[in-house]
């Protein structure tokens, strides 16, 4: 399952516009938007400290949150946000709402296990082609993580989307193939007789 759930508090804001965002800022708020679910969407003000917090926590955009404005508690998963490319602090941050039956497209981070298990053990290289998968899930059941077994695999082989056991309900947004994860690959020296990398 992923992070445990948040609560943030926030304020609607009145004016939007660059003014508006750069008061916000100064005044250790940041601007966001909470969109979706038919609704209009509502711009609101948060508080820095707690947001950058949750974004260093790790898992900010596979965490479903819950927003607290002016007493009205609305469900959100975290969609985008901004970081100010110089001093590295959040500008931006949009919400998309979710209730409890809403499927939502995350990026998952993949794990991998047992490679002592697998030709990385005789130094074979684990070439990773994706570092996340987009999965469909249910709002209130985004796992944290996928996990991938490299138990009995060989130099050569490849590790597709099927190798993975997802939990139920859960679908990969690229569904039209079996798609690669990850390859075992030969090192730059090759294997020597002994099964111990030959020095590159």
């Amino acid at each position: 399952m992923s992070h445990a759930s948040y609560e943030l508090k926030a304020v609607a804001r009145e004016r939007v516009g660059k003014g508006s965002s750069r008061e916000l800022r100064r005044n250790g708020s940041i601007p966001a938007v909470i969109y979706g679910d038919k609704q209009a969407p509502i711009s609101i003000a948060l508080d820095t400290n707690e947001v950058t917090k949750r974004i260093h926590a790790g898992g900010f955009m596979t965490t479903v949150a819950t927003i607290d404005l002016n007493g009205e508690k609305i469900k959100v998963l975290p969609k985008d946000y901004q970081l100010d490319p110089v001093r590295d602090f959040t500008m931006h941050v949009d919400f998309l709402r979710v209730s409890a039956d809403s499927q939502v497209s995350v990026q998952v981070p993949v794990h991998f296990i047992n490679e002592e298990k697998s030709a990385i053990k005789i130094g074979g290289v684990l070439n990773v082609v994706r570092h996340e998968v987009e999965l469909h899930c249910p709002a209130d059941a985004i796992p944290e993580f996928i996990t991938v077994d490299l138990a009995g695999h060989k130099i050569g082989d490849s590790l597709h989307i099927s190798h993975v056991k997802l939990p139920a309900g859960v679908t990969p947004v690229i569904a039209d193939r079996d798609f690669t994860i990850a390859t075992i690959v030969a090192p730059a020296g090759g294997v020597s007789e002994g099964g111990e990398a030959a020095e590159a």
